[in-house]
């Protein structure tokens, strides 16, 4: 079923730091923001790949862990009111007539979902975190309808056999919520006997597993069996080289994500070694309308660093704004004494929008 494109002033793709703080400036300049990410959550590389680990050069912050990061930011832009669009990776930018940019994104587990941008922002970082793929021969073939990544619609697990495959915190913490949820069995497979979560995280499930809720059972996937064209069952081989087969209705793989390019590569901009070519001035890409900023981009002196990002994002959405709000003065203002951009904080006034 085809849906309007969601209109927007501007469009964020990537939720990390540096895209949050893309939306963050955004909204001192009274654009409308929305924002994609393949993720399931904002954060990006902070969350995915160090949650937990310790960051000391952020300006103001001496020390903070990767997810305390993105709850600071995402408080920072919240009187912004930015809607966000999860789970979806941006397949394609077409220049329309007027100038806008018509983006639509995919989803395995919900409708595409367009756009029409009058400005685009690329804050991916290193691209797009996909999930790491279960190397099975011939299991691609249920991908969206019984094999799924990471999450799965209630249609797929409610009153089910669900296995799981992983054994880090997002697979403890998916076979738990499965089990809690109503799937008719939960099975978590992992290659050691070891999980490595966090106590929080392996509480719940120990509990799940004693109760007979949760199965755990050590191993390899190594084969599949399918009939009347129904995945039915997979094959387990544990350390000792034992095989066993495992029936099931429902996959669902909890590896982890790794940085792929993704379809950046075919949007038709100039690049340099997997990167976007962007000006110092503006960070304006080589297409009208589509800025870039952190490590997605390149350009002499550039550094990888999240601070030079938030440099980057200021800059892009100043130049932006010019062709957003023409009516605006462009005398630069600061939020300690600027009346309009505490209004659009929400700490004084009521919000404006240019």
């Amino acid at each position: 079923m085809n849906t309007a494109p969601i209109q927007t002033d501007a469009l964020v793709i990537g939720a990390g730091p540096v895209g949050l703080y893309t939306v963050f400036q955004l909204g001192l300049q009274g654009v409308a923001v929305q924002v994609v990410d393949v993720l399931p959550q904002a954060g990006g590389q902070c969350v995915e790949l160090y949650p937990d680990k310790p960051i000391f050069d952020i300006p103001g912050i001496p020390r903070c862990s990767g997810r305390e990061l993105a709850q600071r930011l995402l408080a920072q832009v919240a009187p912004f009111k930015p809607h966000f669009h999860f789970n979806r990776q941006v397949s394609s930018l077409v220049l329309q007539a007027d100038g806008r940019w018509q983006v639509s994104t995919t989803s395995g587990i919900a409708p595409a979902t367009h756009f029409m941008a009058r400005t685009v922002f690329i804050a991916a970082g290193v691209g797009a975190f996909v999930p790491k793929e279960l190397k099975l021969e011939g299991l691609a073939t249920w991908l969206g309808s019984q094999l799924f990544y990471r999450h799965a619609p209630t249609s797929a697990t409610h009153g089910q056999r669900v296995l799981v495959v992983g054994g880090e915190d997002e697979a403890v913490a998916c076979a738990v919520a499965l089990a809690q949820g109503g799937a008719q069995s939960v099975t978590l497979v992992h290659r050691r006997d070891v999980l490595q979560a966090p106590p929080a995280a392996l509480a719940p499930f120990n509990t799940l597993r004693a109760a007979g809720k949760i199965k755990f059972l050590t191993g390899q996937l190594t084969g599949l069996s399918a009939s009347a064209d129904r995945l039915q069952q997979v094959q387990l081989t544990t350390p000792e080289d034992h095989t066993a087969a495992v029936p099931l209705d429902t996959l669902v793989v909890c590896q982890g994500v790794s940085p792929k390019l993704g379809p950046i590569a075919d949007w038709g901009l100039d690049m340099a070694r997997k990167q976007l070519r962007v000006s110092t001035e503006t960070f304006a890409t080589s297409a009208p309308g589509i800025y870039a900023v952190g490590d997605v981009i390149t350009y002499p002196g550039k550094k990888k660093l999240i601070v030079c990002g938030f440099h980057e994002a200021t800059l892009a959405v100043f130049a932006a704004a010019q062709t957003l709000c023409p009516e605006a003065s462009g005398v630069l203002q600061y939020t300690t004494s600027s009346a309009l951009l505490q209004q659009r904080l929400g700490v004084a006034g009521t919000p404006a929008r240019c």
